[in-house]
């Protein structure tokens, strides 16, 4: 896993950093059938293949699948049913 975040050229907005510094859990950005998507890792485990990005205490995992095309890991990741305070 790679885990230099200017080695993977994704970044991360200061509003999903919070969010996931707030939660104190990894997450995992994957492939679902709306595009990329933004989950805890409990929910979706990372893979060995993943790029790994470093969020204050957490990791972000990001299938590399989905690194070939996000440049910016946005709010818009998350599912709907989760919320932003």
């Amino acid at each position: 896993m790679s885990t230099d975040p200017h080695a993977t050229g994704i970044t991360v907005t200061e509003e999903v950093a919070a969010y996931v510094r707030e939660r104190k859990c990894d997450f995992r950005v994957c492939t679902s059938c709306g595009g990329a998507i933004l989950l805890p890792t409990s929910v979706k485990p990372p893979k060995q293949t993943d790029l790994a990005i470093r969020v204050g205490a957490q990791t972000i995992y990001v299938s590399i699948y989905q690194a070939r095309s996000v440049r910016s890991i946005t709010r818009g990741m998350l599912p709907r049913h989760y919320s932003f305070r």
